[in-house]
């Protein structure tokens, strides 16, 4: 299952956008916290990819255990919700040996995730620090250009980050945190956002995914 991350992630970007038919999925998890909001976020990110940069991604989502060997099967895991999360000893190694193998982790707060899910990172790559991306990352700028992170929502009156978890020199996974990236993804009918918020945070999505694959 490694193997097959591995080699996936180091074929060209070329091969992988144009070429290759893979999945992306929405990580389950324990704790109490809505893994399951914002059902139709990922879905509408891929049909943007998809009619935007010429991707080839499978229209279908599934939940996966974060436990799960099944994790090995997707290289990029999106893992939203509002509350608690809980990872066991044993699902923090899979996560990590997820990570190591060349998986990719998006992880965007939806609004009350923070305090949980900081703790929990922390189980997977005890030694490693999250670190806010500055604007000269190549994330911001890799497809649609920004000069900071979108605010889709406002919460607290705090400005929108990113924050990126490196291993060994590379970029791990990514945190997005006050900005609602993945309620600006859904359905437009669900919050009201406008055409233009939705786009910067479909933009800023396709990014990270864009990043996920060619780094």
């Amino acid at each position: 299952m490694k193997t097959f991350i591995f080699n996936f992630i180091i074929i060209s970007h070329f091969t992988i956008f144009s070429q290759g038919n893979f999945s992306l999925a929405v990580l389950k998890y324990n704790g109490g916290g809505d893994y399951y909001a914002n059902p139709s976020s990922l879905p509408n990110l891929i049909q943007f990819c998809n009619k935007e940069l010429k991707t080839n991604i499978s229209k279908n989502v599934p939940y996966v255990d974060v436990g799960s060997k099944e994790l090995f099967q997707y290289p990029f895991i999106h893992m939203t919700g509002h509350g608690n999360v809980v990872f066991s000893n044993a699902e923090a190694e899979n996560l990590r040996n997820y990570l190591l193998a060349g998986g990719f982790l998006h992880i965007d707060d939806n609004y009350g995730m923070d305090p949980y899910i900081r703790v929990e990172i922390k189980k997977i790559f005890p030694q490693a620090e999250l670190i806010e991306l500055p604007s000269s990352h190549p994330i911001f700028s890799i497809k649609y250009k920004f000069q900071s992170m979108p605010k889709i929502h406002e919460h607290d009156g705090k400005r929108a980050q990113i924050f990126g978890l490196f291993y060994e020199g590379k970029l791990r996974l990514v945190y997005t945190y006050e900005t609602d990236l993945g309620d600006g993804w859904e359905d437009q009918s669900v919050h009201n956002d406008s055409p233009e918020k939705r786009k910067e945070a479909l933009q800023m999505g396709a990014n990270i995914l864009f990043y996920a694959f060619t780094r």
